[in-house]
């Protein structure tokens, strides 16, 4: 007789009673979902790992600590066996076929009433893959299409064109520190969305690339000391653009509220009435380090980390950085925007009490194929600058973590 393949469909457990008999990695896996489907869930097993049993301790599950016993799937709409008991799982599936609860075996989909699909989410889509049969069923196979569908979803990249999502107004979206496949899932889906992209130069410029043709691309680059922008071009061309009902971008490096100057730009546009959504990106500050090997913190080594803008020196009267402060400190001390401003950051520091031969390093064009790293010391940190021709921009890390090594002994 030819097998049927299984029928698809989306259970609604909300208040009603699940049970889930193991409590090992099966369940670990399961559970979230079906507490988030707002199940009431009855998990019976005498063990569980610790991550269920926080679950339970959480009053996300009510958990009976002891074997299955005939009767445990009474009022039951769903149920999961997933113990290592083949005997226990054999009389649980047949109590649940007596009793017509849909049933799911872990140790045996051939005898199960129902299967799990591999699924994920996106932006309010649920993605549920399920093989035709029983027979050759690759758990491998459909997660890796339901990646894959996901994925499409979660970048723009596979949207009907009939359904595609476009909202008016302004994205401010932190593109991480350059290499593309860094920014997040959300800000890589806005760009796919996006009618108007308003970027910096700072920002993952490989994306635009990938951006259809019909989308207009305005360059905001703030070349330092050079040709840039003004700020208030920047808002006002944000503004204009999304009153024109333009689903807009901002594109910047890094995170947009870290010396991004993202928060000017969200209170101008609230001042002219324009819905602003803030996607944050993985700041430059901890990410380029970590490409270049540098840990900001390590036990033993550094308790603190602390970011600051070298933009002007410390001579300046604009500077308000507390430079005798940070002299004092003993963690990770990262400057942002500080190459031009290193020798005076130096000397200030060491005038201040730091050691001459606190470990430095900079790095230039951190994530992306031109990527760089070169190590100093504050005594010799502006000659280095100048000798290795370092150009911004580029990431400056003070402190002992510099030296640490994945071969360094833990303290």
């Amino acid at each position: 007789m030819a097998e049927h393949p299984a029928y698809p469909v989306g259970l609604r457990l909300t208040g009603r009673r699940v049970v889930v008999l193991g409590g090992g990695q099966v369940a670990q896996r399961r559970l979230p979902a079906l507490i988030a489907a707002g199940a009431d869930v009855l998990l019976v097993t005498p063990e569980a790992t610790p991550s269920v049993e926080a679950m339970a301790d959480a009053g996300e599950i009510t958990w009976l600590r002891r074997p299955y016993a005939e009767g445990d799937l009474s009022g039951a709409w769903y149920a999961l066996i997933a113990t290592d008991d083949a005997a226990a799982n054999a009389a649980a599936s047949a109590e649940a076929e007596a009793h017509r609860v849909w049933c799911v075996r872990s140790d045996d989909a051939d005898q199960a009433t129902a299967w799990t699909p591999a699924t994920g989410t996106s932006e309010g889509v649920t993605v549920a893959v399920l093989t035709t049969s029983a027979r050759g069923r690759d758990p491998r196979h459909t997660a890796a299409i339901r990646d894959a569908v996901v994925a499409g979803l979660s970048d723009g990249t596979l949207v009907a064109p009939h359904h595609r999502t476009r909202t008016p107004g302004v994205a401010l979206v932190g593109g991480g520190p350059g290499d593309p496949d860094l920014i997040t899932v959300r800000g890589r889906r806005l760009l796919a969305e996006a009618d108007v992209v308003i970027a910096d130069r700072l920002g993952p410029r490989d994306l635009l690339a990938e951006l259809p043709p019909h989308v207009e691309v305005i360059d905001a680059a703030k070349i330092p000391y050079g040709r840039y922008m003004a700020q208030e071009a920047i808002n006002n061309a944000l503004i204009e653009h999304a009153q024109q009902g333009k689903s807009v971008v901002r594109l910047k490096g890094g995170d947009p509220f870290v010396f991004g100057r993202g928060m000017e730009e969200v209170q101008a546009l609230a001042e002219a009435g324009i819905p602003c959504t803030v996607v944050p990106g993985i700041s430059s500050s901890i990410s380029v380090p970590a490409a270049a090997g540098i840990p900001v913190t390590h036990r033993g080594v550094a308790h603190e980390f602390t970011v600051v803008s070298g933009h002007v020196a410390p001579d300046d009267a604009r500077s308000l950085v507390d430079w005798p402060a940070m002299a004092r400190l003993r963690g990770t001390l990262v400057v942002l925007m500080g190459v031009d401003k290193i020798g005076k950051i130096a000397e200030t520091l060491i005038a201040h009490g730091k050691a001459p031969e606190t470990p430095v390093a900079l790095v230039q064009e951190g994530t992306t194929a031109a990527q760089r790293r070169v190590d100093a010391t504050l005594a010799t940190v502006a000659e280095t600058v100048r000798a290795e021709a370092v150009k911004p921009p580029a990431v400056i890390v003070i402190g002992a973590v510099v030296d640490v090594t994945p071969t360094t002994e833990q303290p």
